[in-house]
């Protein structure tokens, strides 16, 4: 019976130490909750300060990726013009081998009007080296060096281009 009353007397003092303990934690965090929704004038200045500050940078990354997206777009444009002109020389050129590879009659009109349009990009590489001829068939290799060059210089042009074109990001 003693050992009866003492276990519950023991039980009764933990129930009540586990109320007590509740109610406490109960009112520090309210008391805690309402002090951190109190702030002062200087920390709400200083809160709006850093959201104005953060927002504007937020606005200048903005117009600054809309700028640079609209340079992107204008140099595609361009690259793309670039690359049209070049697949007409390389065509042009290629026409010109081609009709030089299997003897086309030079007094033919297609062959003089190739020769004519064609005649600005193959000058500075006429005579370069010589064109081999086997049975009427040349292979005109200057032609062979002007396509090559035309192509180096191509990709020379669209690399720089896409140096401005890609967009610069940091971390």
């Amino acid at each position: 019976m003693i050992d009866n009353k003492l276990e519950q007397e023991e039980a009764q003092r933990t129930a009540n130490y586990e109320a007590v303990k509740s109610e406490v934690k109960s009112e520090v965090g309210g008391e805690i909750a309402v002090e951190a929704e109190r702030s002062t004038p200087g920390e709400q200045a200083e809160i709006d300060k850093m959201a104005g500050n953060m927002r504007r940078k937020a606005v200048n990354e903005l117009v600054e990726t809309e700028n640079e997206v609209e340079l992107s777009r204008t140099l595609a444009r361009f690259s793309q013009v670039v690359d049209y002109i070049f697949f007409v020389i390389y065509g042009l050129l290629t026409m010109r081998l081609l009709l030089a590879l299997f003897a086309a009659r030079s007094s033919a009109d297609f062959v003089q009007f190739i020769r004519a349009i064609t005649d600005p990009f193959y000058a500075p590489f006429r005579g370069i080296v010589a064109s081999p001829s086997v049975d009427g068939f040349t292979l005109a290799l200057p032609i062979v060096i002007a396509i090559i060059a035309y192509m180096l210089l191509h990709l020379a042009i669209i690399g720089f281009l896409r140096i401005f074109a890609h967009r610069k990001t940091a971390v």
